[in-house]
């Protein structure tokens, strides 16, 4: 049993972190492509928030589809147009092409994410979920430390479009492993049972779901904590702060790092503890971590080893909530685990792109207005938790 989670967290995380991987890759680059292209900065982080907004927008519809052709069809259907959405990026001639090729790689991209939670679903509940989300977790969150650092490699061998002709080859691989190591987990007699028409009805249910609506959304704000981080990041430490794209790849990683050991106590303390106490103790954390480098920013404290380690331990603690709050919003909705799955990866995306689109009106080329955005993030999720987790309803949907 635990070889065999273990091959799935790898399989799935793998399938997983494709999307993460096109988002990261080309971080380091993002100053070049603005001056190549040129384009202000604006114009370059609108390349983001088309990919978040595709990736919002996608999964309301494969989600479905995989609760009603199986995970794997949707999945390969997914892959391909990531791959084709790379090669256009890569021959982007301008700004505008390069936004637009950025939306078709994001609608492939999410295949991945939102059929691998399904498939967690599918396969385990309770805490031997919130283990394989975990571990999936670890595999998943390897894509930010090095998908960055294989950007700034990359860009010594070639310009930024060699960056996307690399995601090509990462969509292939991915094709090989879902085709030779994912076996099917929704079986026929399931799929039976689905339809468009169910679909609707089904996230009727969901959005009627108070406990779970509020699960996702604070899974949805913790995201665009970090979301903001990776849309601003290159552009205040490399420009801000004066390092080079190599060593920038190094500073953000760590707090991938951060993100995935923290993640991994997942599964030990919801056996421990449960899985309630846990969100309840990491929210906690995550809040004061970050809205306390918020006060110490506005205080005039623009050091960037001071940000660096409060951004590290607020992470660490955002690596506990996302996959235990996916865990508990997807309990009790096994029957419809694709499209659970894909409306809370919807709402993420879509709250992520709002927040980095809101939050890119503020720049103005220090860390403040990003400090700010992430902090306020975090008390948005540590009052979502209030609500949430005291309510009698979710009480009873998530007893232990």
């Amino acid at each position: 049993m635990q070889r065999e989670t273990s091959s799935h967290a790898l399989v799935l995380g793998l399938l997983s972190a494709i999307g993460l991987f096109a988002l990261d890759m080309y971080l380091p680059a993002l100053p070049t492509i603005a001056e190549n292209l040129k384009a202000d900065s604006h114009a370059v982080q609108a390349s983001l928030i088309s990919f978040f907004a595709a990736m919002a927008v996608s999964q309301i519809v494969y989600g479905p589809l995989s609760d009603m052709f199986g995970r794997k069809r949707p999945l390969y259907v997914g892959l391909v147009l990531y791959g084709i959405g790379a090669v256009g990026c890569a021959l982007s001639p301008s700004i505008e092409w390069l936004i637009a090729f950025r939306f078709l790689q994001g609608m492939g991209a999410c295949a991945g994410v939102v059929i691998s939670w399904a498939i967690v679903r599918d396969l385990h509940t309770g805490p031997a979920a919130a283990q394989l989300m975990s571990r999936l977790m670890l595999v998943f969150s390897v894509s930010p430390i090095l998908a960055p650092l294989a950007g700034s490699i990359v860009t010594v061998f070639g310009d930024w479009r060699l960056i996307f002709l690399v995601m090509v080859a990462a969509g292939l691989v991915g094709l090989a492993v879902a085709f030779f190591f994912l076996e099917e987990t929704r079986l026929p007699a399931a799929r039976s049972e689905s339809s468009i028409a169910s679909a609707l009805k089904s996230y009727g249910t969901l959005l009627s779901d108070r406990y779970y609506l509020g699960l996702v959304l604070m899974a949805s704000f913790g995201m665009s904590s970090y979301m903001i981080y990776v849309a601003n990041s290159s552009f205040v430490l490399i420009e801000h702060y004066g390092l080079s794209p190599s060593f920038y790849s190094v500073v953000f990683s760590c707090n991938a790092v951060a993100f995935i050991g923290m993640s991994q106590l997942n599964g030990w303390l919801s056996r421990k503890i449960g899985l309630r106490k846990v969100i309840r103790g990491a929210v906690a954390g995550y809040a004061t971590m970050m809205v306390a480098l918020a006060l110490v920013t506005s205080l005039g404290v623009d050091r960037l080893d001071v940000m660096a380690a409060f951004l590290f331990g607020g992470y660490g603690f955002l690596g506990m909530i996302i996959p235990t709050a996916a865990v508990l919003a997807l309990e009790h909705h096994g029957r419809i685990a694709g499209t659970a799955s894909a409306m809370m990866g919807t709402i993420q995306f879509i709250t992520s792109a709002i927040v980095v689109g809101l939050g890119g009106l503020f720049v103005d080329g220090t860390s403040r207005p990003m400090v700010t955005v992430i902090a306020i993030c975090s008390v948005v999720v540590f009052l979502l938790s209030l609500a949430v987790l005291r309510s009698r309803q979710g009480a009873m949907a998530a007893a232990e």
